[in-house]
């Protein structure tokens, strides 16, 4: 038994080892994973003194609570809320110490979604396919955490940063996802069209790690029935019959056979990552370039 490992106490409602995912596997059916808010993983692990690439863990609303059976140092980052060790209240955004046997307890976001706890070292769950992530479309990776669930560290690559607080963009009060035509907008009629980037949408209850799903008016079709599948990539807005876009996030099928109607800029997706439910949304029309 190895004494660099974390004992989970309190899984949470959803907790997921992620690190920079597995893409390049599309051709063969294998969804991209990884944490849906990458600016947010990298921090922590710069803070907990590890590489871009080191896996850390993703909580989702309500935190978790783990028991380290040696000295470790972690980041918790992500969603702002709370963290406490032995009970008492400990840094958010910042390098800290866990001595062994205490409890590190990190609570319900305050805002956003979902956290980052990193620790120097490293989630060192075995890899697949290149990567530790948990794919929760695929069932590749590690299972999302439960009581007891024993999690392997790594060796540590560097020290700790050395920072009180690290600066970091805060949940959005709006979801602004700048978009370009899709490869299946002819599908839709001009009012269609227009109505995306017109009209109000909420995030929907319904989000998850596949996708981002979204509360108002339906899109007006200009062409009934479906396509034969074909492949998806990384926020593709695709319209299923409701007619309500679903912006596809790291979980994303590799392919599908519901019209694209448009494609969000990769840089605004980690802010979907930490849109509540409710939060408004606007697409919002750039060029190709």
């Amino acid at each position: 038994m190895t004494d660099r490992a974390l004992v989970v106490v309190r899984p949470g409602m959803l907790t997921t080892v992620q690190d920079l995912g597995r893409p390049g596997y599309a051709h063969l059916g294998v969804p991209r994973s990884g944490a849906l808010d990458p600016p947010a993983a990298a921090l922590v692990n710069r803070l907990a003194g590890n590489g871009p690439d080191a896996a850390v863990l993703e909580t989702t609303l309500d935190g978790c609570a783990l028991r380290p059976r040696s000295t470790v140092t972690v980041a918790v980052g992500g969603a702002p809320c709370p963290v406490t060790v032995g009970g008492r209240p400990a840094a958010w955004g910042a390098p800290v110490v866990v001595p062994a046997g205490e409890l590190l307890e990190v609570g319900a976001v305050s805002a956003g979604v979902r956290g980052y706890l990193a620790v120097r070292g490293g989630i060192a769950v075995e890899p697949v396919l290149g990567s530790r992530a948990t794919d929760l479309l695929s069932g590749l990776g590690p299972a999302p955490l439960t009581e007891g669930t024993v999690l392997p560290l790594g060796r540590p690559a560097g020290p700790a940063a050395r920072v009180d607080t690290a600066p970091r963009p805060g949940p959005p009060a709006e979801l602004v996802l700048r978009v370009t035509p899709g490869p299946r907008a002819d599908w839709f009629t001009a009012r269609g069209r227009y109505d995306l980037t017109a009209r109000a949408y909420r995030v929907s209850p319904a989000s998850n790690r596949i996708g981002l799903r979204t509360e108002g008016p339906a899109l007006e079709r200009a062409r009934e029935g479906e396509l034969p599948s074909e492949g998806m990539v990384l926020g593709a807005v695709q319209v299923p019959p409701d007619g309500r876009p679903v912006v596809f996030l790291a979980d994303h099928p590799t392919t599908g056979g519901y019209p694209v109607i448009a494609v969000v800029r990769a840089p605004d997706l980690p802010a979907a990552a930490q849109a509540p439910p409710g939060t408004p949304v606007r697409f919002v029309p750039v060029g190709r370039h």
